[in-house]
């Protein structure tokens, strides 16, 4: 992040409110020096929450982007993702599911595309997957996941399918940032997605009854290569 810069914008739209610093140390419930660092510049040292305070008393956001060999981080990310994908279609198909990646949508205005869409047809059932292999935003992946749920008949229509159930599943890499962030918000993935491993794996099996809206870890890392240790060839001992 360029503090110099960052520090510049914040001094421009706190004179764009007409506000002086304490104005805006007061708003954003920080120090009066806590302001001048950041716009000399010298913010590099103060806590990322506290930026987002005082940006957000003026009405913007911060946003940290980080960068590795130009696209080379997005296709880090997307080989995991594409993982994650490949684990879940296999687990669907040994089940018997029928199996659409990427299926678009543009439904009564809403648009977008589901990465998993499973169909079972000996229960007409449709089952609505987002998988993530990273978890930025907890809202924004629930408020995804159910907007796909709601659509999940139109959807299913367009690929030919009428479902009497749609349930939902939301797939998340098992690394330990993932579950922190999951477990920090224990009680609210519990009242969206009360199903976990053993009901899910049930589900898959014979989808009948309640609609699953289930939560799953998976890992998506490549498994090392086992290496084999080379037997010790024995020696005699002579007497």
């Amino acid at each position: 992040m360029d503090m110099v810069r960052f520090g510049r914008g914040v001094r421009a739209l706190r004179m764009r409110r007409g506000w002086r610093q304490l104005d805006l140390a007061v708003a954003a419930g920080v120090s009066q020096s806590i302001v001048s660092r950041i716009e000399r510049g010298l913010g590099g040292r103060i806590a990322v929450e506290t930026l987002s305070r005082v940006v957000q008393a003026l009405g913007a956001r911060v946003d940290i982007r980080l960068n590795w060999q130009g696209e080379g981080l997005d296709r880090l990310l997307d080989q995991d993702h594409a993982r994650l994908v490949e684990l879940v279609t296999r687990l669907l198909r040994a089940e018997g599911w029928d199996v659409r990646a990427e299926v678009t949508f543009w439904v009564r205005g809403e648009r977008g595309s589901v990465d998993l869409l499973a169909w079972h047809e000996a229960s007409l059932t449709l089952l609505v997957i987002e998988v993530k292999s990273v978890v930025p935003d907890v809202q924004a992946t629930l408020a995804t996941l159910d907007r796909k749920g709601r659509l999940g008949d139109s959807i299913a229509g367009s690929v030919g399918w009428r479902p009497r159930t749609v349930a939902r599943l939301l797939v998340i890499n098992a690394s330990r940032t993932s579950r922190r962030r999951i477990a920090a918000h224990a009680a609210t993935f519990d009242a969206a997605l009360p199903h976990r491993l053993v009901e899910i794996r049930r589900y898959l099996t014979n989808p009948t009854g309640e609609a699953l809206r289930g939560l799953m870890f998976l890992t998506a890392s490549p498994q090392a290569p086992v290496r084999h240790r080379q037997p010790v060839p024995r020696q005699r001992v002579r007497a």
